[in-house]
């Protein structure tokens, strides 16, 4: 513990101009960040910083050694800070950024479960269809999906692994209008199609025994992905078909106030993930939550499928 106190005290005197500068903000008396640097230069056989009347600088093995140790201590303040938030009873807000697709079905289980587990940590949830920086929003973590994710950020699978996009319409749309047989027939129906925030239309996309094709059909109705509940009401008061998230149109499907439309043609895709920035520090309530994603159970879709696609694309 001695030899940590030295190097949280050498790094002090590194990021903050010297030892005076270090005493400042450790409330050390600067002769005592003195004789801690000189402790490890004692003990490493090496100057780790040049000293004048007037300043002090970094070697070159003071440089390195600072860019060694630098994200080691900061993990091991993360890993005490997790641990003796457990022992006091975790708290705090954990904010995250996700997309209206996870909030209808996938997140509000694990929420409720999180905050069963975890009743003095709060949630707050911004819900955005958009490709956001995380960081600049002001959120610690967000969920998306894979094709959508951030090149430097970490990422945890949450949530179903496999979803399908499904399409379906009202008994009574389908005796008025026929039902289709291919998507292209699709061109010559009601669709109803939801946007996302930049203004691009939601792909109507298919798969089937190897094809892959994409429709732009037309409609009475076009509405933000964030209410799709209002097209998916449409097409059960007989206006329309609609294509969305299977899951959602699940209840109605199963009840008979939808028919499946197209039900060999629906595509799959890989589900959402739960990302998060891998240079910042892990606030505590994040590493809970992490740790909680990743001990449930992995939620699995029965599906013989070899495509992989994202919903999201704006």
């Amino acid at each position: 513990m001695d030899q940590v106190r030295d190097l949280r005290l050498f790094l002090a005197a590194a990021r903050h101009g010297g030892f005076r500068g270090a005493a400042r903000v450790t409330s050390v008396p600067a002769s005592t960040v003195s004789e801690a640097v000189r402790r490890l230069e004692d003990q490493l056989g090496t100057r780790l910083m040049n000293r004048t009347t007037r300043s002090v600088a970094l070697t070159v093995a003071g440089t390195e050694l600072v860019n060694r140790i630098a994200p080691v201590l900061a993990s091991l303040d993360s890993a005490m800070e997790t641990v003796a938030g457990f022992g006091k009873g975790l708290k705090g807000t954990l904010r995250l950024n996700v997309p209206g697709a996870v909030t209808r079905t996938i997140l509000p289980p694990i929420a409720a479960d999180f905050l069963r587990a975890y009743p003095e940590v709060s949630l707050d949830i911004t819900v955005d269809d958009g490709l956001v920086d995380i960081l600049s929003m002001g959120a610690d973590a967000g969920i998306r999906y894979g094709e959508t994710l951030a090149q430097d950020a970490i990422s945890v699978p949450i949530g179903p692994r496999r979803q399908r996009m499904a399409a379906a319409a009202s008994t009574e749309y389908l005796a008025k209008h026929g039902t289709p047989r291919h998507p292209r027939d699709l061109l010559a129906h009601a669709c109803l199609r939801t946007r996302f925030p930049g203004g691009a239309l939601t792909e109507w996309a298919f798969e089937n025994d190897g094809e892959e094709l994409t429709v732009n059909p037309t409609g009475p109705l076009t509405i933000s992905t964030q209410a799709s509940e209002f097209a998916i009401d449409t097409a059960i008061n007989g206006h329309g078909i609609v294509a969305t998230f299977e899951d959602w149109l699940r209840p109605a499907m199963d009840d008979g106030r939808l028919i499946k439309v197209l039900e060999d043609w629906w595509p799959s895709f890989e589900g959402p993930f739960l990302y998060y920035s891998s240079r910042r520090h892990m606030p505590p309530p994040l590493r809970a939550f992490v740790d909680f994603i990743k001990a449930r159970p992995r939620e699995t879709t029965p599906l013989q499928v070899t495509k992989t696609r994202s919903p999201e694309s704006s």
